[in-house]
Parts: C-alpha cells; structure tokens; sequence
C-alpha cells in the first residue's frame, strides 16, 4: 500500500510539471495574441501558485508521511489543475477564433462597401466620357454627306463603344448579384415588341458577321405580360451575343419562343438560342455560369468576350423563377434553353361587355407624342454632355436651356413663366446641390406646374437603389448614360403625352 500512496504522490508531481509547462504555453500564446487587455504579469500568478504546489507535493513526498486520503488529494489535485488548464486554454483559443472570424468578416463587409463604392464612382466617371463618345458618334452618322469609309469608321468606333458599355453594366450587374442588390421589376410590357426589337438586334449581328438567321416566334409571344422586360431581353441578347461570338461563317443562329403549357393565368414558355457554331467541351460545361469562366484562353483572343454575360443572364433568369440550360457538343454548336412562367397582364375593368371576358391593354398601345416645339431645361455640370444632349434634342425641334448646377435649375424655374418647360433632363452629381435635392426644391415651388412638371433623371448612376431614390425625389423617370437617342426621345414623348407636362 505504501508504494501505492508514494506512487499517487510522485505522478501528482509530475502531472502537475506537465500543468506548469502547458500553462506557461498558455501565457505565451495568450501574450503573443497582443489581445490581453489587463496587465501582462498577470499571467505569472497562476505559474507562481502551481510552482508552490508543485513544491508542496514534493515536500510531502521526500520529507512526509502521506496516507491515502493525502495522496489521493495531491493526486486528485494535479488531475483537476490539467483539466481546468486545458479547457481554459481551449475556451480561450476558441474565443480569439471567433474573434479572427468577426474581424475578417467586418473587414469582408468593409471591402465590399468600398469594392461597391469604387465601382460606383468608376463607372460614373467611365460613363461621363463614353456619354460624349457614343453622342458624338450618333450625330456625325446622322449627317448626310459622309463618305462611305468615315462612316465606316464611325460605325466601328461605336460597335467599340459600346462594347465597352456593355462591359461597365456587365461589371455593375455582377456587383449588384453579389451584394443581393439585383431587383426584379413586375411591369406590364408587350412580350410581341420586346421579341421584336431581340430579333432585330440579334438579326443586324448576324448579317454583320455573315451569318444565317432564324427565328420563330409562337402566337403566345405575342401577348401582354407582367414583368421585367428589360432584364429579359438583357438576357437573351447574352445568349444570342454569344451564339454570334462563336459561330463563324457561313454558320446559322436560330431563336425561337415556344409555349410549353399554360394556366391561371399564366403562360410556361421557352426561348431556345442554338448555334452552330465551336461548342464547348463536356468536361467545362458545369462551369459555364460562373463568372470570368473561359474554357479556352485562345478563345478570348480569337472570339473577344469578359466572361461575365452568361452568369448574368442566369442571374436574371433565376431570380425571375425560371432555369436556363445547355446543350453542347465541341465542334458542333450550342443550345440555350431558357425555361420561364410568365402571367399575363390584364388591365383592371377592361371587360368585354359580350364575352364577360378581360381584354389585355398593351403598354404600347398609348399614343406617343412630337416632340417638335418643346422646351426641356437641360441640366448638367458637363459641358460635353449638354452639348450631345442638346444637340440630339434639336435634331427633334426641341429648344433647350441649360443649367450647370441643380440650384440653377431651380432659380430658372421658379423664374420661367407658367408651364414654360415641357420637361427636365436632370444629372445627379452637381455642384451646389446635387439633382435629386434640386428636383425636391423643385416640387416644392409655389406653382401649379411644379408638381406636374416631368423631371427626368439623365445620369451615369446606374444602381437599383439610384432609380429609387430618383423616384422618392418627385422624378419621373431615371435614365443611364451613355444617352440613347431613342431612349430619351421615348421617355420625354411618354411623359409629356401623359399629361404631365404643359399641355397643348
């Protein structure tokens, strides 16, 4: 039994050695995290008190005449200290973890904030440029005496253009998906004109490259519906890009929208792009969707492209419920096939008085309005944009004033006779006061046109939350830079023929 008591005694020693050693481990640790608020040596009193233990054991055991109760105390004791010593040490560990974790986390969210905020700032200023770029452009192929070869010129630096375009409102809809920003507007539209001007486009590409066009639209595709067209028509036109990116000549491209079932009111269709052009491997088609994926590196010089149309069009396409799939094969071409549930837009109390049935109104179907003879205030800190703006709006009879400042704009309404603009073209980012708080002071003017007077955002702020916050401000509508002529030639006829503006 003796050598029993002397054994329990000598392994509590021992034990408890082990425990000084894994603590001072602890205390470096803990000292070299340079997270320990409190003072530094504070560690050392716990080393001290298991140092005094460690004597006391052995003590007992060279100069003592220990029993069992004593030993098993000793023993029992080293025992207690290398348990809590371990689970202070994992806790600990454990807890700068969490920490690690919430910094790297805060620092994510911080990287994000300015990732979004540079992008943002980025594109603006890309956008001011390529505004005068693509305006200029637009109005010398508008004059009639141009040779054949500067016009040629011409038409390629705006196919460049607005390549480039394409490629900053590809980056700002990835940024968007990423960040859980992406909207989905449910607007009525006319399915027939938005298939229509998809087939115009995608037919003008392929008759540049050379190649053969087809397409095939089902009676269904021509229906109104609830939606958002532009984000529909912003996907397609990726896959047919696509198809004509990699189709060489004399390849085909066909595009057809088939009706796969119908019910309560609602209609399944799908948009089938298929070329014949290179394929894609098998073994890269699961990779196809993410963004910047390129299977071949030689295909980026031979073909062009960023990577980032496809994604973005599954991105779309998702978030409106429906699935996108692929079927290729190398060297024989690819098919899209885009799967979709769309409901039908019915206009409230547009009965049909035999039938009992609901008559669908188009969105088209409102008569647009001439333009000639308007007045629009034309505000932009940029002389290079008001010049483009103005000179496209005269090209429609338009007269223009101009103000570089939203307070400007303001001091000349307020000092214009009654209902003496038709409209305003307003920037966002001025100096004095920015637009949206120049369209508030406008609002806010005691006259009977300064609520109805049409106010239209005309800026290279192209986020979701800049069109909501162009609307909170009393705008009618938001428009992106680069300017389409006939973007904003529409908005300015549908406004003003709205009976917002001054009426005839």
């Amino acid at each position: 039994m003796t050598w029993a008591i002397y054994a329990m005694v000598y392994l509590g020693s021992a034990l408890m050695v082990y425990n000084i050693i894994g603590f001072v481990r602890f205390a470096r640790y803990i000292r070299g995290m340079k997270l320990w608020r409190w003072g530094r040596r504070i560690l050392d009193i716990p080393i001290a008190l298991l140092v005094s233990f460690l004597l006391g054991y052995l003590m007992v055991g060279f100069f003592g005449r220990p029993d069992l109760l004593v030993a098993g105390i000793l023993f029992g004791g080293s025992i207690f200290v290398f348990v809590m010593v371990r689970l202070i040490s994992s806790i600990t560990q454990k807890v700068f973890e969490i920490e690690h974790l919430e910094a790297e986390l805060l620092a994510a969210e911080q990287s994000n904030r300015v990732k979004a905020s540079f992008l943002a700032t980025v594109s603006h200023e890309m956008r001011t440029p390529m505004n005068v770029i693509l305006g200029q452009n637009t109005l010398a192929l508008k004059k009639p005496d141009l040779s054949e070869e500067t016009r040629q010129h011409l038409e390629k630096i705006g196919a460049s253009a607005h390549h480039l375009s394409d490629l900053i409102n590809g980056m700002l809809d990835m940024q968007q998906i990423e960040s859980g920003e992406l909207v989905i507007h449910s607007e009525p539209f006319s399915l027939k004109e938005a298939m229509e001007q998809v087939d115009v486009l995608a037919g003008a590409m392929c008759e540049e490259k050379g190649l053969t066009y087809q397409s095939h639209f089902a009676e269904a595709a021509r229906g109104e519906y609830t939606g958002d067209a532009a984000r529909l028509k912003q996907a397609l036109m990726c896959l047919l890009d696509n198809a004509v990116k990699f189709t060489d000549a004399p390849g085909t491209v066909q595009f057809d929208v088939e009706t796969t079932g119908a019910g309560d009111g609602s209609v399944h269709l799908r948009f089938v792009v298929s070329d014949t052009g290179v394929g894609i491997d098998e073994a890269f088609l699961p990779k196809i969707f993410e963004a910047f994926a390129r299977e071949d590196a030689s295909f980026t010089n031979r073909f062009g492209g960023s990577g980032i149309g496809l994604p973005v069009a599954k991105a779309f396409i998702t978030h409106m419920g429906g699935t996108i799939e692929i079927d290729s094969r190398k060297g024989e071409g690819s098919t899209f096939t885009i799967a979709l549930p769309m409901r039908r837009f019915v206009s409230e109390g547009s009965g049909n008085a035999e039938t009992g049935e609901n008559e669908t109104v188009s969105p088209a179907d409102t008569p647009s309005a001439s333009l000639a003879g308007r007045r629009v205030l034309v505000v932009d800190d940029m002389a290079g944009n008001v010049e483009i703006v103005s000179d496209l709006l005269e090209l429609e009879d338009v007269a223009c004033d101009t103000a570089d400042n939203g307070q400007a704009a303001v001091d000349r309404v307020a000092a214009s006779d009654l209902d003496y603009y038709d409209a305003i073209l307003m920037d966002l980012r001025m100096p004095v006061i920015d637009g949206m708080e120049a369209a508030r002071r406008i609002r806010a003017l005691d006259r009977p046109d300064a609520k109805k007077m049409p106010i239209i955002a005309l800026t290279a702020n192209a986020y979701e939350s800049d069109v909501q916050n162009s609307l909170q401000a009393g705008m009618n509508d938001h428009l992106v830079k680069p300017v389409d002529a006939e973007k904003l030639y529409a908005a300015l006829g549908k406004w003003i023929n709205n009976g917002k503006g001054k009426e005839d």
